[in-house]
């Protein structure tokens, strides 16, 4: 899939993409292909995303956490390791292809050990197909800008986060 290899490319040239540190994943693999999101799944197109994924988890030293659809209430497909039990809710739920989406139910399928949590709060995130990725980022999100906006026929968002700058004018931020 050149425009996923492109974009991961360009992040990876920005330095978005940090050790030890999680990016959550939405994506619709229906939108990729052209069709409504969730309505024609493709365990195919979720494997190519998947394995460059993976790719760049080996070269970098991110992890990736996967958002599920609506219809498991976009909860988190994560590896156990990355659990925390002090801020993260483990819920009893296996993605499937019509409900939970298809890159989830293959990262669910090719982890080695996942599990999936109702939410999650990272600094950053990846949305393929506008799959309302927001809800599991940190307060305040930050648009990133690449060259690539669309991945097959699937809009592109990708966001960080800063912390909030609080305080009022006599504040001092860095």
């Amino acid at each position: 899939m050149k425009e996923l290899k492109l974009l991961l490319e360009s992040l990876k040239a920005q330095s978005f993409f940090k050790p030890q540190e999680l990016c959550v994943i939405g994506c619709s693999t229906s939108e990729i292909i052209g069709e409504k999101i969730g309505t024609v799944g493709s365990m195919d197109v979720a494997q190519e995303i998947f394995t460059e994924l993976k790719e760049i988890e080996q070269q970098t030293g991110v992890s990736f956490v996967f958002q599920g659809c609506e219809h498991i209430n976009r909860a988190i497909t994560i590896e156990k390791s990355h659990f925390n039990p002090l801020t993260m809710e483990q819920v009893d739920v296996v993605p499937d292809v019509h409900a939970g989406g298809s890159l989830a139910t293959y990262a669910y399928q090719h982890m080695e050990d996942p599990i999936v949590v109702e939410h999650i709060k990272v600094h950053k995130g990846i949305d393929i197909g506008q799959t309302l990725i927001g809800m599991h980022l940190h307060h305040v999100a930050v648009p990133v800008r690449t060259d690539v906006k669309q991945i097959g026929q699937a809009v592109v968002t990708i966001a960080t986060s800063r912390p909030k700058k609080i305080g009022g004018e006599r504040a001092k931020y860095n």
